[in-house]
């Protein structure tokens, strides 16, 4: 049996068109929407989302193309485009009564959650974000032997065909690698959760790569369409990091301070998955970041 948030209520939603997005609700209070990262589903949020929920309505999807949501074939670039992406996180929200929220994404779910605050600014009252750097910073601190620590994001850049053959030969082998590289505590992530991960992701490897390959295209594009426009996010903005600047040679705080008007931002020691790591962690800044 999969595993599931105990205590929330589970049901699709349409959100555009015949896509609809399998979540998880629970609690009572003002909206908070957390968007899970690679190569997870809305199972990492399992300990926050719990303790979060004492306060808020706590709303966990899977991203379109992963876990239990519609993966909708890659027609052109904008179907996996985080721009689509975000536009469905803001049409589940509003279909579950809710016009203006806050929001979390870790990893991918993340960069989702960037883009709904650039391209929503009157919907997202508060933006967290875990472990990521918005997609043109991330390339252009890439460079050299360094870039081989994100070799998964020049392999699914590829043009349709190989990168997909490649990771779906090898599927648990592929995305466990990532599970167990970038946990510092793997014992955070339980056999039984890790297994639902993997299958998950077995099945879903065409949507995957169409997601990464949309980061190396068109998200590119829109995020420079926004720094040439001046465009940053206006709510107060949270960002958690393993300190990858120092591990890279960039300064990361300073580079949000280009993107967020309002925003702290801190390291953890924390694994990659520190939703799983450090619940309790996360969760005290995810309380600090909503009481702004």
């Amino acid at each position: 049996m999969t595993p599931v948030i105990p205590d929330f209520d589970y049901q699709r939603v349409a959100v555009d068109g015949d896509v609809r997005l399998n979540v998880a609700v629970g609690g009572s209070g003002s909206p908070l929407v957390l968007l899970h990262g690679f190569p997870q589903t809305h199972l990492m949020w399992r300990h926050v989302a719990a303790d979060l929920a004492a306060e808020h309505t706590v709303i966990c999807p899977d991203l379109r193309g992963y876990g239990a949501s519609d993966k909708p074939v890659a027609g052109d670039d904008t179907t996996y485009a985080k721009r689509t992406m975000a536009a469905d996180v803001v049409a589940l929200a509003r279909a579950l009564g809710h016009d203006r929220f806050a929001l979390v994404g870790h990893d991918r779910g993340a960069l989702v959650a960037i883009r709904a605050g650039l391209d929503h600014p009157d919907t997202i009252t508060h933006l967290g974000v875990l472990d990521v750097l918005p997609t043109l910073d991330m390339w252009d601190i890439l460079h050299g032997a360094s870039a081989a620590v994100a070799f998964h994001l020049y392999l699914m850049a590829q043009p349709p065909g190989l990168p997909e053959q490649m990771i779906s030969g090898s599927a648990d082998a592929f995305f466990g690698y990532f599970l167990d590289v970038w946990a510092q505590h793997p014992a955070a992530i339980p056999a039984d959760v890790r297994a639902a991960y993997l299958a998950a992701s077995r099945a879903a490897v065409d949507s995957i790569v169409a997601d990464y390959r949309a980061s190396a295209g068109i998200d590119v594009t829109h995020d420079q369409a926004d720094r040439a426009a001046g465009r940053r996010l206006t709510m107060p903005v949270t960002v958690v990091q393993q300190d990858w600047g120092a591990a890279l040679g960039y300064d990361a705080a300073g580079l949000w301070r280009a993107w967020a008007a309002d925003l702290e931002h801190h390291t953890t020691s924390a694994g990659h998955f520190m939703a799983e790591e450090a619940p309790g962690e996360v969760g005290k800044l995810l309380r600090a970041l909503l009481a702004r």
